[in-house]
């Protein structure tokens, strides 16, 4: 089993139910969530004229390898409705691999780390309350160190867990 981090984030609808209906989705026999992160509702980044988003993080195992892991997030996006239009627009879901264990993987469907993950705080504030030691894979910097250094975004931790 391979311990993964997946972002997932909604601003399109009820972002709550979204990313809810994802979490759910995504548990089963080849994929043991073992943790979820508090809901942030973060400011829209590069494409800024849309609705602010929810976004969280799990924890998982998994016995997938990456690119069935990818097949299978991309499975769960298209069910709850997922459309891609507008790139880094509004959207139902989204659900990005950031990490598989300390695998690098670089191909045209699939890089590992997400390779933009250290610019994002709306993947780093809920990543690093999950797992804030933990090192990138390739510049071994600890998720703290890399939220600490993140551009600046609107990020908000929300009061209510996930339903």
């Amino acid at each position: 089993m391979k311990l993964v981090y997946l972002g997932l984030g909604s601003n399109v609808g009820d972002r709550e139910g979204s990313l809810s209906a994802a979490v759910a989705q995504l548990a089963a026999s080849d994929l043991r969530i073992l943790r979820v992160s508090s809901v942030y509702e973060t400011e829209p980044v590069e494409y800024t004229d849309q609705r602010y988003f929810f976004n969280l993080v799990v924890e998982a195992e998994t016995g997938l390898f990456p690119m069935q892991l990818l097949w299978r997030v991309g499975k769960i996006e298209r069910a709850l409705g997922r459309v891609r239009t507008i790139p880094k627009g509004p959207r139902v879901i989204d659900i990005d691999i950031l990490l598989y264990a300390r695998a690098v993987i670089r191909t045209p469907a699939l890089q590992v780390p997400h390779p933009r993950m250290a610019e994002r705080r709306f993947v780093l504030a809920p990543l690093a309350e999950l797992a804030p030691s933990l090192r990138h894979p390739v510049t071994r910097r600890t998720i703290s160190e890399m939220l600490d250094e993140a551009p600046v975004q609107s990020v908000r931790r929300l009061a209510q867990e996930l339903r």
